[in-house]
């Protein structure tokens, strides 16, 4: 058994992370960061839940027509699903602290 105070955490870099579970090759994350994160398509399936701060989520969505982006604000509590495919890519406006579901491995 363990408590984690989120709002206490802090990493010594961008996205830096703790390792809270692994189950069955699904990790659960919690990541500090101030800075964007890098356009990326995960493996799987993520779940990205804003735990302290504001997060401006960018993401691609492929049609017949091409690409369009988009930015969905997400606050403390928000939750952002990746399917299988869904690029996308994290601006932070300021500190933020989110926890991060996927697979194992995943970029």
């Amino acid at each position: 058994m363990k408590i984690i105070r989120s709002k206490s955490f802090t990493a010594e870099r961008a996205w830096g992370a703790l390792d809270i579970a692994n189950l069955n090759g699904t990790t659960v994350r919690l990541h500090w960061t101030d800075q964007p994160y890098k356009w990326h398509v995960n493996d799987g399936e993520e779940v990205f839940a804003v735990l302290d701060g504001t997060v401006d989520m960018h993401y691609r969505e492929r049609s017949e027509t091409g690409v369009s982006e988009h930015v969905a604000v997400l606050e403390t509590g928000d939750v952002f699903y990746a399917q299988v495919g869904c690029e996308h890519v994290a601006h932070p406006r300021g500190a933020a602290r989110i926890l991060v579901i996927e697979k194992e491995g995943s970029v």
